[in-house]
């Protein structure tokens, strides 16, 4: 994929895998198809050829030896007040970036989930290039949603279902606008603008978009068990 030239030895990437895990434990080194979780963000930032350094940003000791032997560093360890269920990944960011003294050093800056298996370096190529041709704050992955928000319902205390636009009750699907939700894999930010004003979505953002089928973000047993059976199907398509 063709982009600007950029000097990638200015973009670090970022990994945040925080070891407190509670809806899957030990998410980010639970094997996904034979493999700790996290290594895939790894191998990804590595394959893409985009950074002169992949950071993780973890508060475990488990996690940082993992991380180390898959060839990313963890120069810091993240502080116990973000490593909670309350800690934004704008925070984490903000303060991976302060660690390693990014404004001196880097233009961009990618924060990688680590759960990016169908994530490809194409990917956040497209992101680096929409980000530094567009002057947005804030890059990300998007995907569409499977069914028109405008057309939702909500239960009643009694049982009953309502419309929450009841106004859209007779518009077609197919004219009622596109919207889209965060696919959870990768924000691509200005390092200075994001340390001057710590948020990942605002409305100077934009987006990537990725097709539904690659969009998993991995937050329950279920996300995992289908994530990880579409990625074994597309495998064994591969092989």
């Amino acid at each position: 994929m063709s982009m600007p030239a950029v000097d990638t030895d200015r973009c670090v990437a970022i990994i945040p895998a925080r070891g407190g895990s509670k809806r899957i434990p030990n998410k980010n080194i639970r094997p996904f198809a034979g493999r700790p979780l996290i290594e895939y963000a790894i191998d990804l930032a590595r394959s893409s050829g985009l950074f002169a350094r992949i950071v993780v940003s973890t508060d475990s000791a488990e996690i940082a030896g993992i991380a180390e032997n898959a060839g990313a560093e963890v120069p810091f360890e993240r502080p116990a007040e973000l490593a909670n269920d309350h800690a934004t990944t704008a925070a984490v960011l903000e303060h991976a970036l302060e660690a390693i003294a990014a404004r001196e050093h880097y233009d961009y800056a990618c924060c990688l989930y680590p759960a990016t298996p169908f994530t490809t370096p194409d990917d956040l190529r497209a992101g680096l290039s929409l980000a530094t041709t567009s002057g947005a704050a804030s890059v990300f992955a998007v995907t569409g949603f499977a069914a028109p928000i405008w057309r939702a319902m909500e239960r009643q205390p009694d049982g009953s279902l309502t419309m929450v636009w009841p106004e859209n009750r007779d518009t077609r699907s197919q004219d009622l606008p596109e919207t889209f939700h965060d696919a959870g894999q990768f924000y691509w930010v200005p390092v200075a603008g994001l340390l001057d004003a710590p948020a990942l979505l605002t409305e100077h953002s934009r987006g990537v978009v990725f097709e539904r089928w690659r969009a998993h973000d991995i937050d329950t047993e279920e996300d995992w068990m289908r994530a990880e059976a579409i990625y074994k199907i597309l495998k064994q398509g591969a092989a």
